[in-house]
């Protein structure tokens, strides 16, 4: 096996000598790296890019024991296997570093080198079971909440449109380097911003034109706007396996103090950014206007609204702006102006990526507006 495909174990201790040793009867199956203490370890971590397999870590270290490191690794890393190591295999210090870390295994110091190796296969293995299911989980719930949002999108055109631009910038936000294509997508990300308009399938469309282009509201109106969370929060409540999906959402809404670092934070940070941003565009404010109003409100943080700008900026490099017939378009498109009916009925919002499912429904359009010609913004093979 190449160097590059072996498993990464990270090992944590202040003991030099310790870690040698850990180095010594793991190095052969494993590429090893090693950190003094739990700060140096997290920005190793963080600097590696991807998560490691492992980590193995002493409980008794200056300024943070490893029961708090390894819960930090956990709500940054979940599917990264932890092992903690201690010379104190005392009871308060096996249920602290459960109860933080949720450890996978308990070793006591000296720990024989057999007993070390098959606690770290044991580890790899159920981290490989871990990012199998994950795999299986996001790909099918994430195929099953696209066609969802295909067939929802037929009967209110505004909201899903606007889901689909969020979904978009949601991501890009998320993996500025599109790092999503090597399988680091952060996939309850990507469902939130997809079901993020959900709830406003109980309002009708007329309704939720006016909400989305910022116009006054009835009393009647805006009671009807504030039950949309509640409307959402019903109809995802029962699924499973979606329960940081629904955090992500709720968190996006309304932040509380509740929710510490971690998955669960930086998804609502990114998702309540898009969707602020994306609401100010649509009603008819500039990009550059909609992130200087971002700035001034202080509600987002600035290092988030810098990064937001910056691939804003370079977002159209590997893509063209076209006019083409409606005919013409292809999956993947993003068509760039609303689309209505002779009648005025909105048909396509700006925004909307075109699906295969679109194209299917698009054949009833007739044959007039077919005809017409319509902005798309398309990719641009490199």
């Amino acid at each position: 096996m190449a160097q590059k495909d072996l498993p990464r174990i990270m090992c944590v201790d202040d003991e030099p000598r310790v870690l040698e040793g850990l180095v010594l009867h793991l190095r052969r199956d494993y590429e090893v790296h090693t950190a003094s203490s739990a700060a140096v370890a997290m920005k190793s971590l963080i600097d590696m890019g991807t998560a490691p397999a492992v980590v193995v870590s002493d409980m008794r270290m200056p300024v943070t024991d490893g029961a708090t490191f390894l819960k930090q690794v956990m709500q940054l890393y979940p599917e990264t296997t932890r092992i903690l190591l201690t010379g104190e295999p005392g009871r308060e210090a096996a249920v602290d570093a459960i109860n933080k870390g949720q450890i996978f295994r308990f070793l006591t110091k000296p720990c024989a080198p057999d007993q070390l190796r098959a606690a770290v296969d044991a580890a790899v293995t159920q981290h490989r079971v871990l990012i199998a299911e994950r795999v299986l989980l996001q790909e099918t719930l994430i195929g099953c909440i696209k066609a969802l949002i295909d067939v929802l999108a037929i009967t209110n055109p505004v909201a899903f449109g606007r889901a689909s631009r969020v979904t978009r910038l949601a991501n890009d936000l998320a993996n500025p380097n599109n790092s999503s294509s090597s399988g680091k997508r952060f996939w309850q990300l990507e469902a939130a911003a997809m079901l993020s308009q959900i709830g406003y399938i109980s309002l009708p469309v007329e309704l939720v034109e006016k909400i989305y282009y910022g116009e006054r509201l009835t009393p009647e109106e805006k009671i009807l706007m504030e039950g949309v969370p509640q409307v959402a929060r019903t109809l995802l409540g029962h699924i499973p396996r979606l329960e940081p999906v629904l955090q992500i959402l709720s968190e996006a809404i309304q932040p509380t103090k509740a929710v510490g670092d971690g998955m669960i934070k930086l998804g609502a940070s990114i998702l309540r950014l898009v969707l602020d941003y994306d609401g100010l565009v649509a009603q008819g404010h500039s990009a550059s206007v909609a992130l200087q109003t971002l700035r001034s409100n202080k509600l987002h943080d600035e290092e988030m609204l810098t990064k937001l700008g910056n691939m804003l900026g370079a977002g159209t490099a590997a893509e063209e702006i076209r006019t083409i017939p409606l005919r013409l378009v292809k999956p993947g498109m993003v068509i760039l102006d609303d689309l209505r009916s002779h009648m005025g009925t909105l048909l396509v919002p700006k925004g909307f990526e075109v699906t295969e499912a679109f194209l299917e429904r698009m054949r009833n359009f007739g044959s007039g507006i077919l005809q017409e010609n319509v902005r798309v913004m398309a990719s641009i093979i490199q």
